[in-house]
């Protein structure tokens, strides 16, 4: 008889979303990635303010780490054009945007490209609103998460979405069903905290009976994530959750010294782990890839160097699970 596969659904967006999938999708698991939506950023910006879309980008990333295409396709959605009036946009982007308007739903747009890159899994934007990331303090407000992503937040009041955004049934009704949920890596404000602004999603992970897992950030954001230690990450991811989490993956490896050098150059520094975390709940492990991600001269955003091992972080997830 067939075992029943676990359905497991990843929360977050950009590249801290595709090291998980790029590692579960290698294990026979349902998977569903579930994709902040307030990106506003490079390729993806230009893209919403010209055409009116929703941001396509981390979609995207999701779309090729669950692929089951040939490398030539993968490459392709990846492509990042060089020159003319396409500088700096990745195709994938262009055809995801191009999608929603012959289709008229990003939503349909998102299925078209799956069935296209023959993915393993589901890719489900959080919420099909079209919403802004607002960054409020006592005397002024940044709006946009592009802007929000280089800014130094300290005074931060409160983090939302304009306008309020109703999540995706399909996000909501895939928590639902899950047997773990996994939360992040990735840029704290301006990737992680989105999905949980969007009404109904919180809501759906608190009241969700699956495991609820965090994966640690390796490094610090300066003046954004600057003193968070391991257990700050998990406190504050629980704050905007509404729920404790069963368990937090962090990282115990000191990354090379001269990828840790040009960090510090810029005020970032690696995660640090506190003293006395319950080891049931806090789970160390030497987690960095050794392998340095290849990053287009063409993209318009600046991008992590240090990154978790896709392998790595699979297995512990599993064993959780």
């Amino acid at each position: 008889m067939e075992m029943k596969k676990k359905k497991i659904v990843v929360m977050g967006g950009g590249t801290g979303t595709f090291t998980v999938l790029s590692g579960l999708k290698k294990y026979p698991l349902d998977l569903s990635a579930i994709v902040a939506m307030a990106d506003d950023g490079g390729s993806t910006g230009i893209l919403r303010d010209e055409l009116g879309v929703l941001p396509p980008g981390d979609v995207r990333q999701c779309l090729v780490a669950l692929s089951s295409s040939d490398k030539l396709m993968r490459d392709l959605i990846n492509y990042r054009f060089a020159n003319g009036h396409f500088q700096g946009h990745s195709f994938g982007n262009i055809l995801l945007s191009a999608l929603e308007k012959v289709t008229g739903s990003f939503d349909q747009a998102v299925e078209k490209a799956s069935d296209i890159l023959r993915i393993h899994g589901k890719v489900i934007p959080a919420t099909l609103d079209k919403v802004r990331l607002v960054a409020e303090f006592e005397d002024r407000k940044i709006i946009g998460e592009g802007k929000i992503s280089e800014s130094n937040l300290h005074g931060l009041k409160r983090i939302y979405l304009s306008p309020k955004a109703r999540g995706n049934k399909k996000a909501i009704e895939a928590i639902g069903n899950a047997d773990a949920i996994v939360i992040g890596p990735g840029n704290f404000y301006s990737s992680l905290i989105p999905n949980m602004l969007v009404f109904g999603i919180p809501q759906a992970v608190k009241k969700s009976k699956a495991i609820k897992i965090y994966v640690c950030n390796l490094m610090t954001r300066n003046g954004q994530t600057s003193d968070f230690t391991v257990k700050v990450f998990a406190e504050k991811i629980e704050k905007y959750l509404g729920c404790k989490l069963d368990y937090v993956i962090f990282n115990t490896k000191i990354p090379d010294s001269v990828l840790l050098k040009k960090y510090s150059l810029e005020g970032e520094k690696i995660t640090a782990i506190d003293m006395g975390l319950d080891k049931k709940k806090f789970i160390g492990a030497d987690l960095i890839s050794r392998k340095l991600p290849k990053i287009s001269n063409q993209d318009m955003l600046k991008r992590t160097l240090i990154r978790h091992n896709p392998d790595k972080l699979a297995k512990i997830i599993l064993e959780l699970i």
